[in-house]
C-alpha cells in the first residue's frame, strides 16, 4: 500500500435498489492517510474490492475500520474484514469506531466472537476527536438519519478532508463541515423527500454554495441519481457553483493534500 495520502472509492452505490441489484459496486471507501490504513463504511463486496484492486489492498494490513452507522449498505462486510485484519484471531490488532447501536441491542453488526479479536473497539458520539495512533479525526453533530449516523472529519496539517455521510439536510449540519478542503458527500435522491432522510442534488448544492470546498466529490449514488448520469450533473454543479465538482466512480482515486 502507498505511503502517500489518498482514498479510494471501492463502490459508489447507495440505498436499497441500486446496492441490491449491483448497479454499482456497494463497496467502501478506503483511506490511506497519516500512513494510516482505514476502510470507511465497508458495505457489500468490500473485502472482494479490496483483493481486486490495482494494486491490490491487502486486508490483514489494515489498522482501523470505521462504521458511521448499521445500515447494512454501510456495514455487511465489517465482521469479515475485521477476521481478515486479525488473521483470524491470532493477531491481536486493529481499531474498530463505530457508534453504540453498531455494537450492542438488536441492531448489533459485529458478532460477539470477533470482538475479542481486536486491539481495541472505539465507541462513536457526535462532535468528539478521536486517534488511530498519530492520526487524529472528529465526528461531525449527529445525523438526521433512521439510526444513529455521524460524519467523519480528517484534520490533516494543511487539508481537512470529511465525509459528510447520510443523512437528511438540517442547517447545524453545516457547522461540522465548514472549513473542508475536500468534501465527499453520500448523495441518493435527485430531489428531496420529506420521508427519506438521504440528501438530494437540491440539498448538494445548498451545502456547496454555503461552505464552498476545494473540492467536492459526489458518491453513494441511489437509483434516481444514477439514472440522471452522474458525472453529468456533477459537470452541470461545477459550471453553476463555480467550483470543482466531482461524481466518483468505482476504483477512483483521489490524493490528498
Amino acid at each position: 500500500m502507498d505511503s502517500q495520502d489518498y482514498i479510494k472509492f471501492l463502490g459508489t452505490a447507495g440505498a436499497r435498489f441500486a446496492v441490491a441489484r449491483q448497479l454499482r459496486s456497494s463497496a467502501g471507501v478506503f483511506i490511506n492517510i497519516g500512513h494510516k490504513n482505514i476502510v470507511l463504511d465497508p458495505g457489500p463486496g468490500t473485502l472482494v474490492r479490496l483483493a481486486a484492486a490495482k494494486p491490490r489492498l491487502d486486508v490483514a494490513k489494515l489498522d482501523g475500520i470505521i462504521l458511521t452507522h448499521a445500515h447494512i449498505d454501510h456495514s455487511s462486510d465489517v465482521n469479515v474484514l475485521i477476521d481478515g485484519m486479525t488473521d483470524g484471531g491470532l493477531k491481536k490488532r486493529g481499531v474498530l469506531f463505530a457508534p453504540q447501536e453498531c455494537i450492542t441491542g438488536e441492531n448489533a453488526v459485529v458478532l460477539k466472537y470477533l470482538r475479542g479479536f481486536l486491539q481495541d473497539i472505539v465507541i462513536l458520539q457526535e462532535n468528539t476527536q478521536y486517534r488511530l495512533g498519530d492520526l487524529a479525526f472528529s465526528t461531525s453533530v449527529r445525523h438526521q438519519h433512521g439510526v444513529e449516523t455521524y460524519g467523519v472529519i480528517f484534520q490533516l496539517e494543511n487539508t481537512k478532508v470529511s465525509f459528510m455521510v447520510d443523512t437528511k439536510y438540517f442547517p447545524v449540519l453545516l457547522e461540522s463541515y465548514r472549513g473542508s478542503d475536500l468534501l465527499v458527500m453520500n448523495v441518493v435522491l435527485k430531489t428531496s423527500h420529506d420521508r427519506i432522510k438521504h440528501l438530494s442534488l437540491e440539498d448538494v448544492k445548498q451545502v456547496l454554495q454555503a461552505l464552498r470546498p476545494r473540492q467536492a466529490i459526489l458518491t453513494h449514488f441511489g437509483m434516481p441519481v444514477l439514472e440522471a448520469k452522474p458525472w453529468e450533473l456533477a459537470a452541470h454543479l461545477t459550471q453553476e457553483l463555480g467550483m470543482n465538482v466531482l461524481a466518483a466512480s468505482d476504483g477512483m482515486t483521489v490524493k490528498v493534500n
